[in-house]
């Protein structure tokens, strides 16, 4: 039952960012900061394919023991692309709000987003291993939550200054995401249930994907 309804949930989400995604660009009519937004809906779906889809496969035939090293590689890549995903979501925040100049801020968010990949790309975490080290679970997301606290912030303030009721929102779905993404890195091993949580995550990147596409039917049509 859990292969079933897990494989269906997995599927529509990603047919529905990538989808989305891909009529963003089609459709953005030459705003950068929607055809930006489908590219960052693109990379979420793409990124999460590598480990979804093995995923799938491994609940619907032999289980989760049998392919660790393809969810392992899935989840390295998945780890690599979410980080371009709120780097890509920064850019849109500047073309959203005509900002110009900034050098120190831009310099935080690639900053915290290279040093987020090369801890990533370090062999201790023993990505193709089934008993991979907390701490380094730990170490590779602290600079990717600075990112994301960042963004949360940048969003929710220049929402509120330019009243800006399509993104009003954007802020709490990172939130969301983070709220629920946390609890799993920290326990999900020692407390299966927990891995339940990513489905919620899910969820708050589907509302992300959604509130752009909302505004660009609105702003570009």
């Amino acid at each position: 039952m859990q292969a079933i309804v897990e494989t269906l949930f997995d599927a529509a989400y990603l047919i529905t960012v990538l989808t989305i995604g891909i009529r963003m660009i089609r459709e953005s009519r030459g705003d950068r900061q929607f055809r930006l937004f489908g590219w960052m809906a693109v990379v979420l779906g793409a990124g999460d394919a590598f480990h979804l889809v093995p995923r799938a496969l491994a609940l619907c035939t032999t289980g989760l023991a049998s392919y660790t090293v393809p969810l392992g590689l899935g989840k390295w890549i998945t780890s690599v692309t979410m980080t371009v995903f709120y780097v890509l979501l920064y850019g849109v925040w500047r073309q959203r709000y005509g900002i110009r100049g900034r050098t120190g801020l831009t310099a935080a968010v690639y900053g915290l987003a290279a040093v987020r990949i090369a801890l990533c790309m370090m062999p201790q975490n023993q990505w193709l291993r089934d008993d991979a080290p907390l701490a380094w679970g730990i170490f590779r997301n602290i600079p990717f939550a600075l990112l994301g606290l960042l963004v949360i912030v940048l969003f929710r303030g220049s929402a509120k200054r330019h009243g800006d009721r399509a993104f009003r929102w954007m802020w709490l779905t990172i939130v969301l995401s983070f709220g629920f993404y946390i609890p799993v890195v920290l326990w999900a091993d020692a407390i299966p249930m927990i891995g339940m949580l990513m489905i919620p995550k899910t969820c708050a990147y589907v509302w992300t994907v959604l509130i752009g596409y909302s505004a660009m039917k609105k702003e570009c049509h």
